[in-house]
């Protein structure tokens, strides 16, 4: 009979928000259940899980070195592991299917150094410490496309692949052909994505963009963590400055418009009556 005490190991597998699904244990050779390989000798270890009764947050830290097998530097820079959902098992290596859960979670922040990764992990319960609740304003507070807007970015005259032209300011700045079929500033608070080269699958949100030169220039509230090159592929979807006039008539979405755009602002409570006329109680000019 086996010493389970001797033949346990630990066994993690990330799923990141792209889909890819990796797999890392302690153990000295490759395990592999749940159709995930994985792979030893990656030098990816866990700390002591810190875990409590209720709803006390659990969490613990994983690092590991920086490889081209395991977690390479330029994906953490890229943020494909940002809130990747983490479960860690304690598994007998001689038989996997004698198994449990220790943990399930999310990734944390990442920081490295000296070619070397260490994250925080952060249990199931940690969103429900986040503040929450409905912010009641003129603008909309749905994300174009989103949850709550339900405006499908993907039909024609509302997004456009291009190839990058020009890129300046580590990629804050982007050049695109003219691409006529879009007037100047449609882009403007919208999005651009990368499809390919060393920023794939990141992007980022357009501050403003114009008309320079017979192209079509970009700037970005901020450059991607790793910079796209010349003749990259790039994905543009319109902008939304979440005004009601522009939901009604840019996008003709005013019923999911999630605003309030005849609230006061804030200039009403300063509001006196008007001296040069009659004050009967009327409505306000």
């Amino acid at each position: 009979m086996t010493d389970v005490t001797t033949t346990r190991a630990r066994a993690w597998a990330l799923r990141r928000a792209d889909g890819a699904v990796m797999g890392f244990t302690d153990h000295d050779r490759d395990l592999e259940f749940e159709g995930i390989a994985f792979r030893a000798r990656t030098g990816m270890t866990a700390r002591a899980l810190v875990q409590a009764t209720g709803l006390s947050v659990d969490n613990t830290e994983a690092a590991g070195a920086l490889s081209d097998d395991g977690l390479s530097e330029a994906d953490i820079l890229a943020g494909r592991y940002d809130g990747a959902a983490l479960t860690i098992w304690e598994v007998d290596w001689t038989d996997p299917d004698a198994r449990r859960i220790l943990f399930r979670g999310t990734l944390g922040e990442v920081t490295r150094a000296g070619g070397a990764f260490r994250a925080e992990l952060h249990g199931l319960s940690a969103p429900l410490g986040q503040g929450g609740g409905r912010v009641f304003g003129a603008v909309c507070p749905a994300v174009l496309g989103g949850d709550g807007c339900g405006f499908d970015t993907g039909q024609p005259g509302f997004s456009v692949e291009a190839d990058l032209l020009e890129v300046d300011e580590g990629g804050a700045v982007l050049d695109v052909p003219a691409l006529p079929a879009f007037e100047a500033g449609w882009f403007d608070h919208g999005t651009a994505r990368f499809l390919d080269g060393p920023a794939a699958g990141s992007g980022g949100f357009v501050r403003r963009e114009w008309l320079e030169a017979g192209h079509r220039r970009l700037a970005l509230w901020a450059a991607p963590a790793m910079a796209p090159e010349p003749g990259n592929r790039l994905r543009l979807e319109a902008g939304c400055d979440k005004r009601f006039e522009t939901c009604r008539l840019k996008f003709d979405n005013v019923l999911n418009f999630q605003g309030f755009p005849h609230i006061p602002g804030e200039d009403w409570s300063l509001a006196v009556p008007r001296g040069d006329g009659r004050d009967d109680g009327g409505r306000r000019e």
